[in-house]
This record gives structure tokens, sequence and C-alpha cells, in this order.
């Protein structure tokens, strides 16, 4: 018996609250809505781990990172993916969980030694998760660094490695979490998609207002390199379309100051309007960067121009000075 989306979803929907309660982790605090605790991540004293008991979805506000449970079962347990889904599925009596975790020996790992997840039948071309890594192999880390000119040490901890199947075909992606346990995908070939469910990513949620706001997770991230220390919350709607599911996240959490950072075009020009008439005071950042596409191409533009003064001047070539940017 194979694994379908169906049964993942059964698996998803078993209550972090009861997954937690059973390995004797108990909340600081309980609502109707969400549980509060000190994270079982690592040793803490004031509590940052939400769970949303609504959605059954989990953060840990002081990494900014989050998801479902079979990604708790992952960080919890030290675990990969498809040992998560035979656990988890053990736990809740779903005798399919461990035949989805059991590929031949053989074929049972992938180039990267994380468990590879058995080959079944594809339909309509849709994309099958494969698995799931916390190591991005050396191309994706070069297309980040010298292509996206991406501080990779700012930015591992928000990524994965997604290996995923469509038609037969293999692949392998940049994956960037959202809040619903989908990925976001991108490559080194000009490829953007998503492993569904689609959804924004919220980031840094125990960080103050204005909350900076982006599009896509690549103008996230040269965020990250460019800054210092970031000391605002920070949401991803990781499309335009996502502008209304954004705007109630934002009315839910109470913000009533943001900092756009969105593309020039119609589409980011557009989305800035629909929040300045939904009554939030809108800081609108892409006037910093009104000659360029999107973040990221204005920031590879500052880098480069940076190394070229750095070549000229071979007294403070081995000494790169941090970007200093307007942007605050």
């Amino acid at each position: 018996m194979t694994m379908t989306e169906e049964d993942l979803s059964l698996i998803k929907r078993y209550p972090i609250v009861e997954y937690l309660e059973r390995k004797g982790i108990k909340p600081v605090r309980r609502t109707p809505a969400y549980a509060l605790y000190r994270s079982p991540l690592r040793e803490e004293t004031h509590p940052s781990f939400k769970v949303d008991t609504e959605k059954n979805l989990w953060i840990d506000y002081a990494e900014g990172r989050g998801g479902s449970i079979i990604d708790l079962c992952i960080r919890l347990e030290s675990c990969t993916l498809s040992e998560a889904i035979c656990r988890l599925g053990q736990t809740t009596s779903f005798d399919t969980a461990c035949n989805y975790a059991e590929p031949s020996k053989e074929k049972a790992y992938s180039s990267n030694g994380s468990i590879r997840l058995p080959k079944e039948e594809m339909a309509n071309g849709a994309r099958r998760l494969i698995d799931v890594s916390d190591t991005l192999p050396l191309h994706l880390q070069e297309y980040l660094t010298k292509v996206r000119c991406i501080n990779l040490e700012k930015a591992i901890p928000f990524l994965k490695s997604i290996s995923y199947e469509v038609r037969g075909r293999r692949y392998e992606a940049i994956g960037f979490a959202n809040f619903s346990g989908g990925y976001e995908l991108r490559d080194d070939n000009m490829f953007k998609g998503t492993i569904a469910p689609k959804d924004i990513t919220p980031i840094f949620e125990n960080k103050p207002q204005p909350v900076c706001l982006f599009e896509w997770f690549m103008d996230f991230l040269s965020f990250l390199s460019m800054k210092e220390e970031v000391n605002n919350r920070c949401l991803v709607m990781n499309s335009v379309s996502n502008i209304g599911r954004s705007i109630s996240y934002l009315n839910n959490h109470q913000v009533s100051s943001i900092r756009t950072f969105l593309d020039n075009d119609g589409a980011g020009r557009r989305a800035t309007q629909e929040l300045i008439k939904a009554g939030f005071k809108v800081e609108d950042i892409s006037r910093y960067y009104k000659d360029f596409k999107d973040l990221n191409e204005y920031h590879v533009s500052r880098v480069r121009e940076q190394q070229k003064k750095l070549e000229k001047d071979p007294k403070t070539n081995n000494k790169p000075k941090q970007i200093k940017l307007k942007i605050r």
C-alpha cells in the first residue's frame, strides 16, 4: 500500500498539542485558539513556542521557523521525512505510514544521505515530494552566493533542499517553507514553483512592528544579507496573489505599520495600494531601488559594485566591508 496525499493530510491533522503531551511537554499557557510553550527544541526560560490549535501548526518565535506536525517531528526527534511519517503513523495507528518509509535497501538513500521515498505513479504532471534535507547541494549553494549574492550563513536556517518528481523525472530545488507546510521552490535554471499547499511565511513574529513585507523569499534573503541584524517582524507573501491572505494575517495579529519591499511593477504597486486601502500605515521601500526590478536585483548590483572597488584596491581586497544600505 502506498502513501497518498489524503494519508499525509490525515497525519498532519494529528494534534500537535497531543503529540507534545505524549512526550511530557506541557504548555505554559493554553487558550481555545493556541498553546504557548517553552521551546522543546532548546533550553529557554521565556516561552517562545506557539501551537495554533485551530490550524494545527507550530511556530518558534525565537527562530522564526515553524510548520506542520511532520516538520516538528523531524526537528524534535532528529529524523528524516520518511522516518517522521512512519513514527507519526504509528502514533496515530495509521498502518500505511511505515510502508511509505521502507524503500528497498539498494535505493533507500539519496546522494545527500537522506532517506528517499518509494516511487509511485504520477498524474497530471503534479509535483510529488521525494525528500527534504537540511543540506543544500553545492550547485544550489553556488547559485545563491554567486548569482543571487546571498549570505549563505544567514540564509541556511530558512532553507531546505527539496527533491521532487514530475512525470517520472526527478528534480532538486531550494525550498522555503510556508505557514501551511508547503514549500516555495527555486532552482538554478530559472524555475520557480511550489510544493502544495501554497501560503504565506511569517518570520520573527516576536519582534516589533513595522512588519517588513516581501513578495518572495529571495528578496527576504537579500534583506537578511544586507542587514547586520534584523529588528522587525517579517512576512513573505510568496506571491502577490496572496495579498488577501497577507492582509487577513496582519489584521489578525493587530499589525498597523508595514514596510513593503515589493517589485517595481504593476503587480507590486497594486499590492501596495491594497495594503493602504486596508488601513495600514505603509512605507514603500521600493523607492530606494526604483531603477531595479526588485530588491534582489538591487542587492546584486550593490554587491557587484563593492566587489569591483575591492578589486581595484589590493590593500582591502582580503577584507570586504559590510555593505551599508539606506534601507532601514
